[in-house]
C-alpha cells in the first residue's frame, strides 16, 4: 500500500511548487495566465510578508500535489477563514486519497485556527473535480459570481484613488 505523507512547504520547494502550479495551468488549459515567477513565490510564500501557505503532497516519498491557501474574513461570521487556491495531483497520482489528504489538512488548520469556513473555487468544465468535492460535502455557491480587476482595469481604477 503505497504511504502517503503531506507536509508543508519549505524554501527549498519553491521550484517545485512552481513546477506543479505550471502543470495545475496546464491540466486546467490556462498555461498563458500563469506567468509565475519563482523569485515572487518565494518571496510571497516565506518572506517577511508571507502571503500564502502551501502543502507537498507525497506518495512514497515522491512529491506528486500540493494545496496552496491563505486567509480571509468573514464579516458576517466576525472570524476568519481559509481560500483554497489551489488543490491539484498530478493526473497520474489521482484516485489514490492524496487530493483527499491535502484537502483533510487545509480543512485541520481552518478548524485549528478558528476559521468559519474554507472557501475554493472550481472550474464548471471540471466534473471529476465537482463530484469529489460533492462527495466530501462541499455546497457549490451558485448565486456568487466572481469579479476580477487585473491589468489596465486594475491600474485605471487605483489611478482614480484618492
Amino acid at each position: 500500500m503505497p504511504v502517503l505523507r503531506v507536509r508543508d512547504a519549505v524554501e527549498t520547494d519553491v521550484a517545485l511548487v512552481a513546477q506543479l502550479i505550471r502543470a495545475l495551468a496546464q491540466y486546467e488549459k490556462l498555461e498563458a495566465d500563469c506567468v509565475i515567477r519563482e523569485t515572487d513565490l518565494a518571496a510571497h510564500l516565506f518572506g517577511t510578508r508571507p502571503y500564502a501557505e502551501a502543502l507537498i503532497g507525497e506518495i512514497d516519498g515522491e512529491p506528486q500535489g500540493y494545496a496552496l491557501y491563505f486567509h480571509t474574513y468573514s464579516t458576517f461570521a466576525g472570524r476568519p477563514g481559509l481560500w483554497l487556491e489551489d488543490l491539484f495531483v498530478r493526473p497520474d497520482a489521482r484516485g489514490g486519497g492524496l487530493g483527499r489528504a491535502l484537502l483533510a489538512e487545509v480543512a485541520r488548520r481552518a478548524v485549528e485556527r478558528g476559521c468559519a469556513r474554507l472557501e475554493w473555487s472550481v472550474l464548471d468544465w471540471n466534473a471529476p473535480a465537482i463530484r469529489f468535492y460533492e462527495a466530501i460535502g462541499a455546497a457549490q455557491k451558485p448565486e456568487w459570481i466572481i469579479n476580477r480587476l487585473t491589468g489596465e482595469a486594475l491600474r485605471q481604477l487605483a489611478a482614480g484613488a484618492a
